[in-house]
């Protein structure tokens, strides 16, 4: 079930929303406990009992990691404390590789090796690579005292219990795409949810804002999209494969974004606060500004329990320490070279933009000049990464790109560029380009304060107008969704 559906829409959370609100509050979260579970059995039943499995062993980790913890704060932490947490990490770690890498390598093993290995037929249970990196920043956070002690099995409530832990982990909005959140930052809410009529107004305007972007931006140009990539390169002309490169950008932006918005607002109708996780990145002047923009969770996950621990800035190697931060955000993100190239490509840059920090440029360009060369700079690195991600086999995205630049020409061109580009797809497109821009906070600068107290202003004529068009945006949506087959939202495969 995804969010963009007729069955989520119209049955499964007007369902959800009205048995909140008619239960008395003790049993609230009881119920979006189970709405969440059977959220993700309609996806995957199979592995239903991998997640109750992986919830249950976490929160008696973290009940063993409190109970072994240090008498004072200044305390080190006890061998066996950090025997616990060691084979905790291996353990969550360890079955994500198990499901998601195993074929990989043995693939790679048998490529290698030039022997035949039997490689096991393994369905990934949808979303591990989210609620496993939420298992294990809990326990981590309870091994460092950062707030998130666990209740003890005998019920004595100190900030946490099974029941709440449970719904930290699966609370359906979040649960198949993210964001990565944090139990301390939201164990006030899982506790005592404060929901309010304004919160819920919000939540629903960002509700339908994501809807949008998912169903009416991302379906209709990765629609395109994906006819291009399918497309031999044997028989692609380059204007014909940058479309498709640029098509799938701005795809994988509003499909994974416009989930966020969702979720975000769904959270605020329940009264947890889930985290943002895009800040227009595609407006950034470099890919160490892209990496604060993009998939903001994840980055500071990486930041806060690899990045830091390596020694970050302080202590080692920080080029190298970058370079597996990002050689391990490529693993994260699936079992194939391509990712893995992926995340390293992103790394390169990382490492040559520290390199360069500080040193003047050899020629002094006026600051409008040099910021459109910096954003086409980024652009273009991101792009050109973006087929390596979507392509995944090595060999395939290298040659895609390859025609790109006209560097393997072919006699024969099955479509011109003209056939994929219509005015129907340039009018989305162009809506797409505008979209990513932050308007809002670009044109009070120019336009002045007036423009800024339109905007945010709560006045009847403003607050009418803007609800009058989220619903026209809304029903949009909803003809879209129904009119449409291709309704895939991109990151679920992770």
């Amino acid at each position: 079930m995804v969010f963009s559906s007729v069955i989520f829409l119209c049955f499964f959370l007007p369902a959800v929303v009205l048995g909140y609100h008619l239960l008395p509050k003790k049993a609230r979260n009881v119920w979006l406990l189970i709405a969440s579970l059977g959220f993700y059995a309609c996806g995957g039943p199979r592995h239903l009992i991998y997640l109750i499995s992986s919830i249950v062993f976490n929160f008696l980790i973290g009940i063993a990691l409190s109970k072994l913890a240090p008498k004072d704060e200044g305390g080190t932490h006890p061998a066996s404390q950090k025997a616990v947490l060691a084979g905790a990490v291996i353990v969550n770690i360890g079955s994500l590789i198990y499901f998601k890498y195993t074929g990989m390598i043995l693939d790679s093993i048998s490529a290698l090796s030039s022997r035949n290995i039997d490689i096991p037929s393994i369905i990934l249970p949808i979303g591990i690579s989210f609620y496993s990196f939420q298992c294990v920043s809990y326990i981590i956070d309870v091994y460092r005292g950062e707030g998130t002690a666990v209740s003890d099995l005998k019920g004595t409530r100190h900030s946490s219990n099974l029941l709440d832990f449970a719904l930290y982990v699966t609370f359906f909005p979040q649960l198949l795409q993210g964001p990565i959140i944090r139990y301390p930052d939201v164990k006030d809410a899982l506790e005592s949810p404060v929901i309010t009529l304004e919160g819920n107004v919000r939540g629903i305007e960002r509700f339908i804002i994501g809807l949008a972007k998912k169903a009416i931006i991302a379906n209709t140009l990765g629609e395109v999209s994906e006819k291009i990539f399918a497309i031999e390169t044997g028989s692609l002309s380059s204007s014909v494969a940058w479309l498709g490169a640029v098509l799938y950008t701005l795809q994988i932006y509003f499909d994974f974004a416009g989930y966020t918005d969702m979720a975000i607002g769904l959270g605020r109708l329940f009264g947890i606060p889930i985290c943002e996780n895009f800040n227009y990145p595609y407006i950034s002047k470099s890919i160490t500004e892209f990496w604060r923009r993009w998939h903001i969770s994840l980055s500071n996950w990486f930041r806060d329990y690899l990045y830091i621990p390596l020694g970050g800035n302080r202590r080692g190697n920080v080029y190298v320490n970058l370079l597996v931060v990002f050689l391990a955000t490529g693993i994260w993100h699936g079992a194939a070279w391509g990712f893995i190239v992926w995340g390293l490509w992103h790394g390169l840059f990382m490492l040559i933009e520290r390199a360069l920090k500080g040193k003047k440029a050899p020629i002094r360009l006026p600051s409008a000049i040099s910021s459109l060369m910096k954003w086409g700079y980024t652009m273009l690195a991101v792009t050109l990464g973006w087929v390596l991600f979507r392509i995944e086999d090595l060999p395939a995205s290298l040659s895609y790109i390859k025609v790109m630049f006209g560097l393997e020409k072919h006699e024969y061109s099955a479509f011109s560029v003209r056939f994929f580009l219509d005015a129907r797809l340039w009018f989305f497109l162009i809506i797409a380009v505008i979209a990513c821009v932050p308007w809002a906070r670009i044109l009070p600068r120019y336009a002045g304060e007036r423009v800024a107290a339109l905007s945010e202003s709560n006045a009847p004529l403003p607050r009418i107008a803007r609800h009058a068009g989220l619903i026209v945006l809304l029903v949009i949506s909803f003809i879209f969704i129904v009119n449409t087959t291709y309704s895939p939202f991109i990151y679920f495969q992770f």
